[in-house]
C-alpha cells in the first residue's frame, strides 16, 4: 500500500475522534470559545511539529504563490471550523461530521474545475453512495 493512502486512514482516524472529542469539551461554554481554545493547541502542536519536521533551508523554497495559495486554505479551514463547532455545538456528532466529510463532493468538483483531475464513472458512483449516505444518516 502507498504511503499516502496510510497518511489518509490515519486522518480519517484522528478526524472521527476529534468530532466526539471536540463534542464533549464544548460542554457548558460556547462554540467560538471552543475552537478559540482547540486553535491554540493545534498552532502550539503544529510549530512543534514544524521544528522537527521542516528543515530551515526549506524556507527558502517559499514563493508568493505558496504564500497566496496556502493563506486562502488558511482562512478556508478556518471558516469551515467555525461553521463546524457551532454545528457540533447544537447537532448530533454522527450527522454533523457526514455532513462535514461531503466536503469531499466539494473537493472532487474543485480539482475537477481547477486542477483538472479526471471525474470518472467511479468517482460518480461513490459520490452518489456519499450523498445516499447523507441523506440517511441526516433524515430524522
Amino acid at each position: 500500500m502507498e504511503r499516502w493512502i496510510l497518511y489518509a486512514f490515519a486522518s480519517m482516524f484522528f478526524a472521527g475522534f476529534t468530532s466526539v472529542i471536540a463534542k464533549q469539551g464544548l460542554a457548558g461554554i460556547t462554540p467560538e470559545l471552543g475552537l478559540s481554545l482547540r486553535t491554540v493547541f493545534v498552532f502550539v502542536f503544529i510549530l512543534m511539529f514544524a521544528a522537527f519536521a521542516v528543515s530551515p533551508s526549506e524556507l527558502r523554497n517559499l514563493n508568493k504563490t505558496n504564500y497566496v495559495w496556502l493563506g486562502m486554505s488558511g482562512v478556508t479551514t478556518a471558516l469551515s471550523w467555525v461553521f463546524y463547532y457551532k454545528a457540533l455545538k447544537q447537532g448530533d456528532v454522527a450527522t454533523v461530521a457526514m455532513i462535514d466529510k461531503a466536503s469531499v463532493i466539494v473537493a472532487i468538483l474543485l480539482a475537477w474545475i481547477l486542477l483538472k483531475e479526471a471525474i470518472t464513472l467511479r468517482v460518480v458512483f461513490g459520490v452518489t453512495l456519499m450523498l445516499t449516505g447523507l441523506i440517511v444518516i441526516a433524515k430524522k
